[in-house]
């Protein structure tokens, strides 16, 4: 077995595995059809195996081609880092930072304007993205960091919880719940109600908590800022259940919020990050600066 084959052929390799045909493959790549896969036979003869079984609607990785893509993708990553490493110091002080739309509008604006004063040489760059995209990305190594809210289900990233972030029921002003101080969660059950679309996380947080108090709240819409469901709240469309921080940046007089007696619903805030990959230290500032700020909300 010969081991000079060329970085592209690794690339091409992986891209095919990705794709499972050589078609999908050759136009994410930018090259043809024709040439990928002589790319990948030359690859096969030089390694003496087979690493895919070709069939009519693609291909799938023989048990040789499994092992070789788990490899292959440690090739590319540390072929990756070594890069970010040697180009560092042309983005010294620069923090790839992804957060879910449910937390960047109300958590972002004060921890960066702090972590900034603290660390002028930082720059954040912030990515607002859903928790499935986060989690692609975070895997790829397209950011260093992530603000998320759990459950993630994905093994071979490292999640650190912060705080639990409470829940409450916002409602339109005069709405005849108005008048309880608390609100119980089987007040909520007859009225209409308001929620985030399925790709939301929060959306899960308030299924569980009222699935393990047995009520189904009566879903009337769905859509996808926390800004709509507020707006849709005060135009008496129905009731909702946010976190606590989004009651904060609310200005409004048309709305009106109550905390849960009893249990309350929460969701827990976290940071996402992948341990295979190049940390630099100044993520480990930011990570430093976050525990601290998860501390002085408990």
């Amino acid at each position: 077995m010969r081991a000079d084959f060329d970085f592209h052929q690794l690339s091409h390799f992986i891209a095919v595995a990705k794709a499972g045909n050589f078609t999908q493959a050759a136009v994410e790549i930018g090259i043809s059809q024709p040439a990928l896969s002589r790319s990948v036979q030359k690859l096969e003869n030089k390694i003496g195996e087979p690493l895919f079984e070709r069939r009519p609607r693609g291909v799938k990785l023989t048990e040789l081609g499994s092992f070789f893509l788990v490899r292959a993708n440690q090739i590319r990553d540390l072929v990756d880092d070594t890069f970010k490493e040697l180009t560092e110091a042309g983005n010294r002080g620069l923090v790839r930072l992804a957060v879910i739309p449910t937390i960047a509008p109300y958590l972002l604006p004060t921890v960066l304007k702090k972590f900034s004063r603290r660390h002028p040489e930082i720059r954040i760059h912030v990515q607002e993205d859903t928790t499935q995209n986060i989690v692609r990305l975070c895997k790829d190594g397209d950011i260093d960091l992530a603000i998320v809210a759990l459950p993630i289900h994905e093994k071979y990233l490292e999640v650190e919880s912060l705080y639990e972030d409470e829940l409450i029921l916002v409602m339109p002003k005069g709405h005849s719940l108005e008048q309880k101080k608390k609100i119980r969660l089987s007040d909520i059950e007859e009225f209409p109600f308001i929620t985030l679309g399925e790709q939301h996380c929060l959306s899960d947080n308030i299924a569980d908590f009222c699935k393990r108090q047995s009520i189904a709240p009566v879903m009337i819409e769905r859509t996808n800022q926390l800004t709509t469901i507020q707006e849709l709240v005060a135009l008496h469309h129905g009731i909702s259940i946010i976190p606590a921080m989004a009651e904060q940046l609310d200005k409004s007089q048309r709305r009106v919020y109550r905390k849960f007696a009893g249990e309350k619903p929460t969701r827990t805030i976290a940071l996402l990050q992948n341990p295979y990959r190049y940390k630099h230290r100044f993520v480990g500032l930011f990570e430093h600066y976050m525990r601290e700020f998860a501390g002085s909300r408990q």
